[in-house]
């Protein structure tokens, strides 16, 4: 590799600037990109620069993909799915079917990451299917070995292995060692899931060969980590302290911060297994406060580590925490990523209709705006039937304008409708996650722990201690049925937004923080939409919440009246706080007054503030019900 990467750099000294010198300037930067990423970004961008200042477009592509994957082995996903879209919108402009089945596998690689599995599988088959109409046989590595991380990440281990032992194949016969060596990284992980460790190991040790043997300094890390995982996992420590020797003698200038995590996880367990557990304590501390600093996803390993680390010092209540944290990042990490991109994904859909109907409004605009520029010019004999049709024009780029204006009101609308109905969902789910999952497991732990106290004989002290701690354990269960509450409050499903807020006001008051008071007129005989009345409870609890924190306030008023012949809404919220200038709020930059706007605006309705310094505040919503 350095024989190839001194003869790049002296053909790139005596190159003009050109495409040839951005190829050279590429071909580099991609020596450097398992090795020392700020060398393969200086020289990727490089090549970026002299393309933007030379106009040479043909090159676009290839820099794309050079900082699609600087990007992808850095944990900036986000960013490489950026990249790998501008790919995407020059593959379709050209028709280039290699470079969007080369994209498509990108972006898998990419949505893998995210957790966003459906969109990985679909962009791993549909490249699939394209390499083999195109023929890029020497694509083939690569792409079956996408498609097998997207099964292994779906668990469906049989295929994962299927397309993994595809990669290796295709891999040997194209001369793609890192195809051989992922995919054995892929069928070992597949059986080490399955609790096959001796297959498993066996095939690590394989790629462990193949990568010193290919000097592949991040996949010898891979290979060595993995190795010493699953000796943990089968009790040998002569063997997991023989790799992790190995493992921390080959990492040394390493630059990938995300594999450096993973050497930590490593050295915890050898020390724990050497019944050295401060010195495993001082390397889990050390990589979580780095994978925290670089969003990487081995932390969930290093909270699984800190676990076994607690239970094996019989420290039953801070392992269980450690477990609580790995399952909590699990969910999360699944619910934020998934749900944002499905949302995210229905979105685009949605607005990208209504922005081909105001393209389309607005070609039929310039069609007849040309026609009848041409007609005036043209026949200057008929001024008087000109001018009649010029108007008629001119009335009828009036309207095409108003529906375009109403069209993207529409588009705002439908955004702002996906965004809601993704946060109420998601409030939906983890409060019955919390409830259900969370809350389940607590009351059995509690019911655990009454019947071993039965069965146990304690000092004094120890049983005193007992009972404090089962005191803590019905406070934490009491919390989470509070967080649950909060965020989809069981009033509100089953009695309604009326019972609902007028809970929400006396929980509030009881709290002491401020003294809330609810009204309600002709709540009883009408029943509201579900959908008004999540967003209506959603606004009054951030008015409230606004009032206690920011007003200064001693009283807050909640007042709920429906009119059955107006078919309105009214929705009024008062305090006796310190006030403030509403004619601020139009330039204001919270998130919760942004938010209580998208969602009148959401249910179409009117919004009214009334406040000034020393007068309190009053907030009045009308929301037409039809």
């Amino acid at each position: 590799m350095e024989i190839k990467r001194d003869s790049l750099l002296s053909l790139l000294a005596g190159a003009k600037d050109d495409s040839t010198r951005i190829s050279l300037l590429l071909k580099v930067s991609d020596l450097y990109s398992t090795g020392n990423f700020d060398s393969s970004f200086l020289y990727m961008n490089k090549a970026a620069k002299l393309a933007q200042e030379k106009g040479i477009t043909a090159c676009d592509q290839y820099i794309n993909t050079a900082f699609m994957q600087y990007y992808y082995y850095n944990n900036d996903y986000k960013s490489s799915i950026d990249y790998a879209l501008k790919n995407l919108a020059i593959a379709g402009k050209s028709g280039d079917d290699k470079l969007l089945a080369k994209t498509y596998n990108n972006l898998a690689a990419v949505y893998n990451h995210f957790g966003n599995y459906k969109s990985a599988i679909d962009y791993s088959l549909k490249c699939l299917a394209l390499s083999e109409k195109t023929k890029d046989s020497t694509s083939f590595p690569i792409r079956n070995l996408t498609a097998s991380n997207t099964y292994y990440n779906l668990k469906q281990y049989d295929k994962a292995i299927f397309y993994a032992k595809r990669a290796i194949e295709f891999g040997k016969q194209f001369r793609n060692p890192f195809a051989v060596m992922m995919g054995l990284n892929n069928m070992a992980a597949s059986y080490s899931d399955q609790h096959k460790m001796d297959t498993a190991i066996q095939i690590y040790g394989e790629q462990l060969a193949l990568a010193q043997k290919e000097e592949d300094l991040v996949v010898t890390c891979y290979a060595l980590i993995n190795l010493c995982q699953n000796y943990f996992s089968v009790n040998n420590p002569a063997a997991v302290e023989k790799y992790a020797v190995m493992l921390n003698k080959a990492a040394v200038g390493l630059p990938d911060k995300t594999t450096r995590v993973e050497i930590g996880n490593v050295n915890a367990l050898r020390y724990i297994l050497r019944k050295e557990y401060s010195l495993a304590k001082a390397e889990l501390d050390s990589g979580i406060a780095l994978a925290k600093k670089e969003n990487a996803d081995a932390l969930g390993n290093l909270y699984q580590t800190y676990s076994k680390l607690y239970f094996i010092q019989n420290r039953i209540r801070e392992a269980e925490d450690y477990a609580y944290k790995y399952d909590s990042l699990q969910s999360i990490a699944n619910i934020k990523e998934l749900n944002f991109y499905i949302e995210d994904l229905e979105a685009k859909y949605e607005t990208e209709k209504k922005e081909d109907q105001i393209r389309l409004q607005q070609t039929e605009l310039r069609q007849k705006s040309n026609f009848i520029y041409f007609l005036a010019a043209g026949v200057v004999s008929l001024v008087v039937i000109s001018l009649l049709i010029y108007r008629n024009y001119r009335h009828r780029q009036k309207l095409q304008q108003a529906k375009i204006d109403e069209l993207e009101t529409e588009k705002k609308l439908t955004a702002t409708e996906a965004v809601l109905k993704g946060e109420e969902q998601e409030r939906t789910r983890l409060a019955k996650d919390l409830h259900d999952g969370l809350g389940g497991m607590l009351s059995g732990i509690k019911f655990s722990l009454n019947n071993m106290k039965e069965n146990l004989i304690m000092t004094p002290d120890n049983a005193q201690a007992f009972e404090r701690s089962m005191d803590m354990l019905d406070s934490s269960i009491r919390e989470m049925r509070r967080v649950a509450h909060n965020m989809m409050p069981e009033m509100l499903v089953k009695y309604g937004l009326d019972a609902a807020l007028k809970e929400f006001c006396n929980e509030i008051d009881r709290s002491g923080a401020i003294h809330a008071s609810y009204q309600s007129v002709g709540m009883k005989d009408m029943p509201v939409d579900p959908t008004i009345s999540v967003t209506v409870y959603r606004i009054i609890q951030e008015l409230v919440n606004n009032a206690v924190k920011h007003a200064q306030a001693k009283n807050v008023l909640v007042q709920l009246h429906q009119s059955e012949s107006e078919k309105v809404l009214a929705v009024t919220v008062e305090d006796d706080g310190i006030g403030f200038d509403a004619s601020t709020l139009k330039s204001s930059g919270g998130m919760g007054w942004e938010s209580i706007q998208n969602r009148v605006e959401f249910l179409k309705g009117r919004l009214d503030v009334q406040s000034g310094p020393g007068r309190g505040s009053s907030v009045m919503i009308e929301i037409n019900r039809v």
